[in-house]
């Protein structure tokens, strides 16, 4: 993984000094909360209902097990003793004294971490496909121009105080893991006609109350020039974009505003201005890159799996886990695990100081000292020897992190909701928790197969209910809380927006909501058929009556 250099040390080492006189004039009262707050939104943290919030960021997804070990100091000392993964692959602190944040963010710059542009109208932190480096369906690992995308981003002078936030995410793999579609820019890594690997570049995605597709803006970009594009896209955005109204501000407003070829045109016109600056990336600056992120010391293994095979025949519950919670791995007797932060009777993306400093000591274990975030709120060990799969399984029950419902109903997203948001209209966290609890049995929760349950307390979707199969969103109706329900949303290659199905449902009412769609389902499915595919074939109708003739 990427290393600070002195350079880095040096910009952060003044960031924190800053922060800390501004948080110091805040206590001493010489700054109002309104002066303060352009300044801790800089640096990650937030006030929310309770108290503040800090977020901390995790550049594309990527911890060391010293960095989580930190973690689960800052959370056992300064915090409840918990933290939360979200959506961005960052990690939250719900409980952090204000008079204690400098102190936190002194001992994260001790493991090269930050809390710089986790808020604000800025580029923020920069998300990827979590098994990038190691999938076996991968074109080329995206980490390294993850980096080059972060540290050309990070206190970007032009880009500091943009219209409104700004999202990237970027794959290297046949099939998208990182939600491209619905982010300000997504990038794909490809191949071009020749066999060279160039970037697809979209724009213009994005959830939130009008949320949108990314558009194709160029088909094929060469490396050297990822810099010099993006720059002129943030460019024509920060000239264009609308600071008039803050929910007309995102890029996605204004591509849909100037349509794709107009958007695509001044994007072109203004590339063409700066495409041979000093912005181009040449291969020994991309080869610099990718030094920090080589393969770890592979063992050479062929032949039977160790046992692995055996102990699933030999163990249902081992096998149950293997079949949801393990991937295919790029290299021969390796394996993809995915560590469930979505237990039950636990709000999605919550994990314990105790949990964090046990998931570090089997990254170094089993893993090479190395995990990642999901923008599903779970953990993922890329490199675990199919042999240790049994024993990591064993040790990972023990702390509640072997639960077995990956890209199951239960792997719900959830935002935190108006448990903790101020932005929240309704609670999150107890749908979430009802539902899990009513859709226990996992037999059939396996019978049902691939489906995406979304849950975000307000329109502002971070719980990405719009990319769910069934989506799930907070509504305030006359100061009470109700819950509307889409279908058909995806995040994927095949990525759609969900569709509203009608009124908005009490709370109770909500669980036996997605029983009725799934029964609907179960009825109308064909042989091998998702979720998504039964509802795509036969559309919104038999959902809708069968539901609201219940309700």
């Amino acid at each position: 993984m990427y290393k600070y250099d002195d350079h880095d040390r040096a910009i952060l080492a003044d960031r924190r000094r800053q922060f800390r006189d501004q948080v110091t004039r805040r206590l001493a009262g010489r700054l109002s909360e309104d002066e303060f707050k352009p300044l801790r939104l800089m640096n990650g943290l937030y006030l929310q209902l309770h108290a503040y919030m800090l977020r901390i960021a995790v550049p594309y997804g990527l911890l060391s097990s010293d960095q989580l070990r930190k973690l689960a100091h800052v959370a056992r000392t300064y915090d409840k003793g918990y933290g939360h993964f979200t959506t961005r692959q960052n990690l939250q602190f719900n409980w952090p004294a204000l008079d204690k944040v400098p102190d936190i963010l002194d001992e994260l710059a001790e493991v090269e971490m930050h809390s710089v542009q986790t808020s604000g109208n800025c580029i923020r932190n920069i998300t990827a496909d979590p098994f990038a480096g190691v999938a076996a369906d991968e074109i080329e690992d995206p980490r390294p121009y993850a980096e080059i995308l972060r540290q050309y981003s990070t206190f970007h002078p032009e880009f500091s105080y943009l219209p409104r936030k700004f999202k990237f995410a970027i794959t290297g793999a046949v099939q998208d893991r990182a939600a491209v579609q619905f982010h300000d820019i997504g990038l794909r890594l490809i191949r071009g006609a020749d066999n060279e690997i160039g970037f697809e570049v979209l724009a213009g995605g994005g959830m939130g109350r009008t949320p949108m597709i990314g558009k194709l803006i160029r088909p094929w970009l060469e490396k050297r020039h990822l810099l010099s594009y993006v720059e002129a896209i943030m460019r024509v955005y920060n000239q264009f974009g609308r600071r008039d109204n803050m929910f007309k501000a995102r890029i996605k407003i204004l591509v849909h505003e100037l349509g794709v070829a107009e958007f695509r045109r001044r994007v072109e016109e203004e590339w063409a201005h700066i495409r041979d600056s000093g912005l181009l990336l040449d291969e020994a600056e991309i080869a610099r890159m990718k030094g920090f992120f080589t393969a770890p010391d592979y063992e050479e293994i062929t032949g039977a799996d160790a046992g692995f095979s055996q102990k699933k025949q030999a163990d249902k519950a081992f096998a149950k886990w293997a079949a949801r919670n393990v991937t295919a791995h790029k290299m021969p007797g390796y394996a993809i695990v995915t560590l469930s932060l979505k237990a039950p009777g636990v709000p999605p993306g919550d994990v314990t100081a105790e949990q964090m400093e046990h998931i570090a000591e089997l990254a170094d274990r089993y893993s090479f000292g190395e995990l990642r975030s999901t923008f599903k709120q779970n953990l993922v060990l890329t490199d675990v020897r199919e042999a240790d799969l049994y024993d990591l399984w064993r040790a990972l029950r023990r702390h509640d992190l072997a639960t077995p419902n990956i890209e199951t109903l239960n792997d719900i997203i959830c935002c935190p909701g108006l448990d903790f948001c101020a932005l929240a209209n309704a609670r999150s966290i107890p749908v979430s928790l009802a539902l899990t609890e009513h859709f226990e049995n996992y037999d059939y929760l396996y019978d049902l197969g691939e489906l995406r349950l979304n849950i975000s307390g307000c329109i502002n979707a971070c719980g990405h209910h719009h990319t769910a199969h069934i989506g799930i969103l907070g509504v305030d109706k006359k100061g009470e809380e109700f819950y509307q329900i889409t279908l058909g949303g995806a995040p994927g290659n095949d990525a759609a927006i969900g569709a509203i199905i009608g009124p908005a449902f009490a709370a109770s009412e909500v669980v036996g909501a997605v029983d009725d769609i799934l029964q609907v389902y179960l009825e109308g499915r064909e042989e091998g058929e998702r979720f998504i595919d039964t509802y795509r074939r036969l559309g919104a109708d038999p959902f809708r009556e069968r539901v609201y003739a219940n309700n």
